[in-house]
């Protein structure tokens, strides 16, 4: 296998979207959201992150992922397709990529990459390894995939920061660690043979979905003020928390390990539809668009991501899990 293919497997589409969609958000508050080189930089700069972060947990983790993900096309070590020194030296490549993209977009963005690199060795590699730390590896782990991809895109647009970012990032920072937080869930009879101390193996599966109840609850009280408030915004935003918590609730009661991915996956699909009314409020409001155009374009996508929903739950027998993180 290729480095450059190497690169492009170890960037798991479905989390480098979510990093992805808060970079634009952190970039779209800023005003009328124009890509230019300053904003592809950043998201070359963040793709190369995540891929840094991959490589050496895939490093870190081979034994762990053998038990978790032993068939799993997205873990080239355990599968086979790729050799440790195959993933350093991918490693290797997309560090000074990440720092290098970061640097020529501007010196606060290279900031925010170096930042973002060393959260990524610190999780997998002693003596830190944040990822056998109980709560710090979540709530560290989030800033990493949440508050630093806001950063770049506010930083990408030239934006300086209020109330209102500040705002933003706390509700990003809270949805996505609800949303990692439940990954141990995927992982755990791995976690389990090696001693990793997760949430939800130190203290169970009612800690781990109440603490995760709250950052939703709390995630969407604040978004719902960071994006003013309005009546429209506030009906369509519960409506998302209330899908989620449903999801959550269905987690909670099932014994049964595929039901519970699907409760987890069906409850992330809302996650998305959430960030993707958030950044299509922020887009509108930016061109000068009224309040009630907004709602009406962030109900159109809730009815999108509702059909989905109603669709998904309707046939679980159907469902494929392929989460990749």
């Amino acid at each position: 296998m290729t480095t450059a293919s190497l690169f492009i497997r170890m960037l798991r589409w479905r989390v480098a979207v979510t990093l992805w969609f808060f970079l634009l958000i952190g970039a779209a508050a800023q005003g009328p959201l124009r890509p230019g080189i300053a904003l592809l930089l950043a998201a070359a700069s963040l793709s190369a992150s995540y891929v840094v972060a991959t490589t050496v947990n895939d490093i870190a983790d081979r034994d762990v992922d053998r038990i978790n993900h032993p068939r799993d096309p997205g873990r080239p070590l355990v599968s086979g397709t790729a050799s440790e020194r195959d993933l350093w030296r991918t490693n290797a490549i997309a560090a000074p990529l990440a720092l290098a993209t970061a640097a020529v977009a501007g010196g606060p963005l290279l900031a925010l990459s170096a930042g973002s690199l060393a959260i990524g060795y610190a999780y997998s590699l002693r003596p830190i390894r944040l990822s056998y730390r109980t709560w710090l590896a979540p709530t560290i782990l989030s800033v990493a995939y949440a508050i630093v991809p806001y950063g770049l895109g506010l930083l990408a647009a030239g934006g300086r920061i209020d109330h209102v970012d500040v705002l933003l990032c706390g509700a990003i920072y809270l949805l996505f660690l609800a949303r990692i937080n439940l990954k141990d869930f995927r992982d755990r009879a791995g976690d389990h043979a090696y001693g990793k101390p997760t949430l939800l193996l130190a203290h169970g599966k009612p800690v781990t979905c109440a603490v995760t109840g709250i950052a939703v609850v709390a995630g969407c009280a604040t978004l719902v003020v960071a994006l003013g408030g309005h009546p429209g915004v506030v009906a369509i935003v519960s409506l998302f928390a209330a899908a989620i918590l449903a999801m959550l609730s269905r987690l909670w009661r099932t014994s049964d390990p595929r039901d519970e991915q699907i409760a987890i996956g069906l409850g992330a699909k809302m996650g998305n539809g959430l960030l993707a009314c958030t950044l299509a409020s922020l887009v509108l409001q930016a061109q000068g668009a009224s309040e009630g155009m907004q709602v009406l374009a962030m109900a159109f996508l809730a009815l999108v991501y509702g059909s989905v929903l109603i669709t998904l739950a309707g046939h679980p027998d159907d469902i494929e899990i392929a989460y990749k993180g």
